[in-house]
């Protein structure tokens, strides 16, 4: 009898609040190509009701043609790579800053490549 009635008191704490999925879904530009991330782990600053800003990992792949002499070999179309950045959201919307590292090859030195893009908060 006691564990029906505790039963009883349970079921009258509001329903919880579940999401299927949570992240942030970024699409823009760097280094003369395209690229599509998700954040990944970060220092994050929330600010109003629904602004933050997060500085962090941004796992990416990167889409670019790699042009080089006929022949030779190339990159793949599609690289993935990990980013740093900014990330502002305001409600659903998401505005990125970011910095990946482009390594040494035999043609050109390793150097810092900036970028820009637009996404959405689910």
């Amino acid at each position: 009898m006691l564990h029906v009635l505790s039963l009883a008191a349970y079921s009258q704490q509001p329903p919880v609040k579940a999401s299927l999925f949570e992240g942030i879904l970024v699409a823009g530009y760097a280094d003369h190509g395209a690229y599509i991330n998700c954040t990944g782990p970060a220092v994050k600053y929330n600010f109003a009701k629904k602004g933050a800003v997060m500085l962090g990992l941004l796992p990416t792949l990167k889409l670019k043609d790699d042009k080089v002499e006929e022949g030779r070999p190339k990159n793949s179309w599609i690289t993935p790579t990990l980013g740093v950045g900014l990330t502002l959201v305001s409600g659903h919307m998401a505005i990125q800053l970011l910095a990946f590292y482009n390594a040494k090859t035999s043609t050109s030195d390793g150097k810092w490549k900036l970028g820009i893009g637009m996404g959405y908060k689910f």
